[in-house]
């Protein structure tokens, strides 16, 4: 028996009829240090988009928040100025039917000059 044939031999023992004589045999595939970084840098980019829109967002709620403050100061400014107005409107009526106000004479015009 020359060696090839004792080769051939020792394979043709594991095999059965009808069957594959090839072996598939699965191995664990791993990635190599270049996809590791191209998907880590594809990773922080992600997440630098996550963090920009979270900040957009934020910005946007504080501008909002600015103007409602603006118009609540004017609305304030509005406010008093209505008091103030009211409150002079409200004291001619105070003064008009005093106590003090009707103890007053009317003053008749007693004459005029002519020349």
């Amino acid at each position: 028996m020359t060696y090839s044939n004792s080769v051939a031999i020792n394979r043709r023992s594991n095999i059965r009829r009808n069957q594959n004589s090839v072996a598939f045999v699965d191995t664990a595939r791993t990635l190599g240090p270049v996809s590791n970084t191209i998907i880590l840098i594809i990773l922080a980019c992600l997440i630098g988009l996550l963090y920009l829109t979270q900040v957009t967002k934020t910005n946007s709620y504080g501008y909002i928040i600015n103007s409602l403050q603006q118009q609540q100061s004017q609305l304030q400014s509005q406010q008093a100025d209505l008091e103030v107005s009211a409150a002079r409107l409200q004291s001619l009526d105070r003064v008009a039917n005093s106590s003090a106000a009707k103890s007053l004479v009317s003053v008749v015009p007693s004459g005029s000059i002519q020349q």
